[in-house]
């Protein structure tokens, strides 16, 4: 089975997508976890950082398959399940985001502070 992401992340192989797919589906799951998602500015700014030319492919590697597990409807928790579907995204995207912090440039997380402030 061909892998867009590059490593079969929790077992979902090439479900998870790639970059393209995870700019497509970002934003409409992030308007829908706003309210369960306590960290949502660092989480928007992890996305800008996934998304910079300039992100080491390690680091980019990474957020784009913690993102691509964050827009994918069915996961471990399916999203719809009220007070714990992001639980497991929660997770998954803590872990990711710890990882490759040192990233996650004043760039990021300025873009990250507008383009919350636009949708709200």
């Amino acid at each position: 089975m061909a892998q867009k992401s590059g490593f079969d992340f929790f077992g979902f192989g090439d479900k998870l997508g790639d970059e393209s797919d995870v700019r497509e589906k970002f934003w409409r799951t992030a308007k829908k976890a706003a309210r369960q998602i306590p960290f949502m500015e660092e989480l928007v700014a992890a996305y800008y950082c996934a998304m910079d030319k300039n992100t080491p492919l390690r680091a980019k590697g990474i957020l784009v398959a913690a993102l691509g597990y964050f827009v994918l409807p069915t996961d471990v928790v399916p999203d719809f399940v009220f007070g714990l579907g992001f639980t497991d995204d929660i997770a998954v995207l803590t872990a990711a985001i710890t990882a490759v912090k040192a990233h996650i440039t004043p760039a990021h997380r300025l873009a990250a502070k507008q383009a919350i402030a636009d949708n709200s």
